[in-house]
């Protein structure tokens, strides 16, 4: 039946999800830093573009629970490191920002994959968001390795 079976789909995501709340706070697996951050949003790429392409529907499934994992695990530290960075007297206005671009940025990729969808096929315009977001991921992470390896000029 196809309800149930994209109801699985939308589970995998979700238990993978929790997964990552139960695994990560009973270990400190992954410290808050910036550049695993930017590794987990690259892993969360691969996961999607893994189930965009795949024809195996328990591979999907299976990408599926990884990419939850891996969403949590990344949201949960970015929103860290927001409250971290931020500068005390601005830092709930910091987080209200981060908090209206992240969702709004989950808005309007919904929006972009489903008219793509409309015109090239759902699965491809989930893999092409997909590698345009891995190619935006790769330049800021080179961009921000880069400029924290350069020495403050005083």
């Amino acid at each position: 039946d196809t309800s149930i079976r994209y109801a699985i789909l939308l589970a995998a995501a979700a238990t993978g999800a929790f997964t990552a709340g139960v695994v990560l706070e009973s270990k400190s697996l992954l410290p808050a830093k910036v550049n695993t951050a930017f590794i987990l949003a690259l892993v969360w790429c691969l996961m999607i573009g893994g189930f965009a392409i795949t024809t195996n529907y328990y591979m999907a499934v299976a990408l599926l629970f990884f990419a939850g994992f891996v969403d949590l695990a990344f949201n949960a530290m970015t929103r860290t490191l927001a409250q971290i960075h931020a500068p005390p007297d601005l830092r709930g206005r910091a987080i209200g920002l981060y908090n209206v671009g992240s969702l709004g940025m989950r808005t309007f990729s919904g929006i972009t994959v489903g008219v793509g969808g409309g015109y090239i096929g759902i699965h491809w315009s989930l893999g092409l968001s997909v590698i345009v977001l891995f190619f935006a991921i790769m330049a800021l992470f080179v961009y921000c390795t880069r400029r924290s390896e350069k020495p403050d000029a005083a």
